[in-house]
């Protein structure tokens, strides 16, 4: 059975209908939903359909309840053992040998594909996720993003979907003209270290220098005035803060801050430059073209390195320039100012995305309160360079030939700008392709204590938090098994740690900002990925004691109910897994994963397996022992955290 919980719904949902038959026969049926009861001794699922038809019946539901028991009998399914009334809820018991036969050799026979329903429809996907702006290195904040965004293809993929991952490579913009600024300032040097935090020391350096010579000469400007004084506190609070900044990255490289700062001050207007650069590398001039993807390559290679190393790839790099520069964009531009929503407004091209909201009655259809007023987006400024969401309608239109489904993992703070480029597509006349389109939103990672600033060159890289938690790994590997080889060590050292944090940013609802604290993330007691791991290593281990020897399996031993949690649950994950890759909650997944491990750990600390008596009781046992393995591991693996059989 490909999924033993639905099995079971439809055999109450069958007894339901039957009842409703007999005892209400002129009555127009409700919909038949079907939950988990409170507490396991008032049975697998319930229905509160009695509540429903209480109304029409004029009865209570306890009198309706009791009627339509009276109607079953549980004895025509063979996975029910009883159905009762209780406060007016019917509830169903299922027969836990029957129950747990079919699931747990459904489990074993499917294996690796336990518990992934394909989808009625599969469809092309882009996941398009990551997209970070290659002027810094990829940090624990954008590395939520990147571990959301791959677990949700592979969430897709076991869908049934054709999924590729995209990464949308931000190449146009004032920060990376800082950072192409100041690389050749330098004589463009090849990177010193990791190449995508030696980007990341040039724009924030460059930013710092150039901040702090324009606090010190504004102070200048408003000195000996007295009307200025609150402004000038301001300015001096800002100018301690860049300083700081600016220290802290000199103490990372001298020679070469020293040399940035040299050169800095010999220009006379270092923001007229960086401009020039911004635009003449959005017009396409060779030399500046040449430069900036140069050493935006540069920061790619590293984002590759940090990326790859914790799994994570891509199956596609799109540069923002390729539709700039092949007329897309223009194009786009164009075409929106053809329609009535666009004018001009203090030199700069504008879409009124109010007024198309309006007409398109896409308040209504997406759910978005009537009050919001929705800003105007402006499209070109008046100097003619675009901006970052027209772009990205481009870009959008590119990714719609390619999939029927587009979905952009990006952070809440970019909700307006995500509204308003699917806007833009209805007034395109692509509605279809805007409602096809999902922004995948999820909050900030924050880091008691820290406050991360790519402007200022703040931050707490991919690699240090992966190579701390490795590092931490190990020392709970060798507290654990010392008895393991070096090997051996080094390599669950790796799972674990890589897993930990993967978990840490994957367990939280996306839209719950992750506070990140290691004593949470490499729990082995509670809600972890170490926690979930250990889980399945025991059940691994347990499995390789008992030995090849296949054992008799007496399913009507099975009652306690440890027994009972664990069957329900293993049953379940077919449809957690449908909830999560329909809802895009991967979080649903990590909470299953948690819960699952949880129980199995009860079971285990109370109940004998391999010593059970008699023999059938422990075959039953070894086969709930190794669904608990296969379900544990498959979850893991939709979450992208390898599943170690030994920690």
């Amino acid at each position: 059975m490909l999924n033993p919980m639905g099995e079971l719904r439809g055999e109450c949902r069958r007894l339901l209908l039957g009842a409703l038959d007999k005892a209400f026969p002129n009555v127009d049926r409700p919909k038949i939903a079907l939950s988990f009861p409170p507490s396991p001794t008032l049975g697998d699922l319930s229905s509160s359909i009695s509540f429903q038809l209480s109304k029409a019946v004029k009865r209570s539901p306890v009198k309706v309840a009791e009627e339509l028991v009276s109607h079953m009998d549980p004895s025509s399914s063979k996975l029910l053992s009883a159905v009762k009334a209780v406060k007016g809820y019917v509830n169903f018991h299922a027969d836990l040998p029957a129950f747990a036969e079919m699931t747990l050799e459904a489990v074993e026979e499917l294996d690796e594909e336990y518990g992934f329903l394909k989808a009625e429809r599969p469809m092309r996907v882009i996941v398009e996720h990551t997209s970070a702006n290659p002027n810094g290195p990829i940090h624990i904040g954008n590395a939520r993003n990147s571990v959301l965004g791959d677990s949700l293809a592979r969430i897709l993929e076991r869908r049934g979907h054709e999924v590729r991952r995209h990464f949308y490579v931000d190449d146009m913009g004032r920060q990376v003209a800082m950072a192409a600024y100041g690389w050749r300032l330098l004589g463009e040097p090849e990177p010193e270290g990791p190449p995508d935090l030696f980007v990341g020391f040039l724009y924030a350096s460059v930013n710092c220098i150039n901040e702090v010579k324009k606090l010190k000469r504004r102070l200048e400007e408003i000195r000996g005035e007295p009307e200025r004084d609150e402004e000038a506190r301001q300015i001096l609070r800002r100018l301690d803060e860049y300083a700081a900044a600016a220290q802290d990255l000199r103490e990372r490289n001298p020679r070469l801050f020293d040399l940035l700062l040299e050169r800095m001050e010999e220009d006379p207007d270092p923001d007229a430059e960086i401009s020039r650069l911004n635009t003449e590398y959005e017009k396409g001039v060779p030399e500046v073209k040449d430069l900036v993807l140069r050493l935006v390559g540069h920061c790619l290679r590293g984002f590759e390195e940090s990326l790859g190393s914790i799994g994570i790839t891509f199956d596609s790099w799109d540069y923002e320039s390729t539709h700039v520069w092949d007329g897309s964009v223009g194009a786009v531009v164009e075409a929106l100012r053809a329609t009535p929503y666009v004018h001009v407004e203090g030199g700069a091209l504008v879409l009124d995305c109010e007024g198309i909201a309006r007409d398109f009655d896409l308040k209504r259809r997406w759910g978005i309160s009537e009050a919001y007023e929705i800003p105007p987006l402006v499209l070109v400024r008046a100097d003619g360079t675009t901006l970052y969401t027209t772009r990205d309608i481009a870009y959008t239109l590119w990714k719609f030939k390619r999939a029927e489904r587009v979905i952009n993992v990006v952070g809440f703070e970019q909700t307006l700008a995500q509204l308003q480029l699917r806007i833009a597509l209805v007034a395109l006349g692509k509605r279809d392709l805007a409602d096809r389109l999902t922004h995948f939103a999820y909050e900030f990672v924050r880091l008691p204590g820290f406050k991360m600033s790519g402007r200022m060159g703040r931050y707490v890289t991919l690699k240090e938090v992966v190579d701390r938690a490795i590092s931490l790994a190990r020392r709970e590997v060798e507290k654990r098994s010392p008895y393991l080889t070096e090997e051996q060590k080094e390599e669950i050292s790796r799972i674990v740690g890589i897993g930990a944090v993967k978990y840490t940013l994957l367990g939280v609802d996306p839209m719950r900002p992750v506070v990140f604290s290691w004593e949470r993330v490499l729990d082995f007691e509670r809600n972890s990925a170490p926690f979930i791991q250990y889980a399945h290593a025991r059940a691994c281990n347990i499995l390789k004691k008992a030995g090849e020897a296949s054992r008799e399996r007496d399913y009507s031993l099975l009652g306690h109910p440890l027994e009972r949690d664990l069957v329900m649950m293993i049953a379940r994950f077919p449809e957690v897994f449908v909830s999560a890759a329909e809802d895009l909650q991967p979080n649903e997944v990590a909470e299953y994963a948690n819960l699952l491990a949880d129980k199995f750990n009860s079971f285990y600390s109370a109940l004998p397996v391999i010593r059970a008596e008699p023999e059938g009781l422990s075959g039953a046992r070894l086969a709930l022992v190794n669904a608990v393995r296969i379900v544990l591991r498959n979850a893991l693996d939709l979450l992208r955290i390898e599943a170690p059989e030994r920690m």
